[in-house]
């Protein structure tokens, strides 16, 4: 896999109206990390990830994605490598069936017979969908927990080495919610995690980048800046459950086991 699968360099974007989104961002990411991006509302998130693969162009600065620069030219490939999971998973999904839904990418991509039905359901297995029970539901009726699942599988099976999430743990119970941590823990790609969920940012992500106004306050150990509520209060977020508690480590702390 490449080295640095996401390469920003000074990259800035305004919207039509004026509005600066992103102002000078800079961002090396190493194959396999799983970064956090958090911010209040308004800071950009949303903004960047949409850069990440070529909903939105560059205005200014550049994107490299594995060894594609994101421009016009290169977006089959920037797509095929980085996979898009939206906030709302009913956003991500429209087909009658989950198996139509999870084979759709894939599809359109010109894969066929033996090899897409071995990317179905490996997309399916990887996210503790049970081929042979969920295959025929329609996705109208799962779970909120399930749905998400599903739309995670769609942009799996499409084999990309690099998944973009936004809010995922967003709509969750508590024991679904826990089940999508321990996946995205499990899965052996690079990571970029939009997220209120500052708990779920804590658990899942080594490193954490901090967005305020469109510019980067902070990138670095996300332990390091859990530990300064005053610092996150200032960028409009709250520190984690887990810093009102005086254990300094995941290990140290006992394990809840309430599911």
């Amino acid at each position: 896999m490449h080295h640095n699968p996401i390469s920003i360099k000074n990259l800035s974007y305004r919207y039509p109206d004026g509005n600066l989104a992103l102002d000078d961002i800079n961002i090396a990411i190493k194959a396999n990390e799983k970064v956090a991006l958090i911010g209040a509302n308004g800071s950009g998130k949303s903004t960047l990830q949409l850069h990440l693969n070529g909903i939105f162009l560059p205005q200014t600065g550049e994107i490299n994605i594995g060894k594609w620069t994101i421009n016009n030219q290169n977006l089959v490939n920037v797509r095929n490598f980085v996979g898009l999971v939206f906030q709302n998973p009913d956003n991500q999904l429209f087909m009658p069936t989950v198996w139509e839904d999870v084979s759709f990418g894939p599809l359109n991509r010109g894969i066929k017979g033996n090899e897409l039905k071995l990317r179905v359901v490996e997309a399916m297995e990887a996210v503790n969908i049970d081929p042979k029970i969920y295959s025929d539901r329609n996705p109208d009726n799962l779970s909120g927990g399930e749905k998400k699942r599903v739309a995670i599988a769609g942009v799996l099976a499409m084999q990309p080495q690099v998944l973009v999430l936004d809010e995922p743990s967003a709509q969750l119970d508590p024991a679904s919610r826990r089940q999508l941590i321990n996946l995205l823990h499990q899965l052996p790609l690079t990571l970029l995690v939009a997220t209120h969920d500052l708990d779920l940012a804590w658990e899942l992500c080594e490193r954490t980048i901090i967005l305020s106004q469109g510019k980067i306050v902070y990138d670095g150990k996300t332990q390091g800046i859990m530990r300064e509520p005053h610092f996150l209060e200032k960028h409009a977020l709250e520190a984690p459950l887990s810093f009102s508690r005086p254990y300094c480590n995941l290990e140290d702390r006992p394990q809840l086991s309430l599911f």
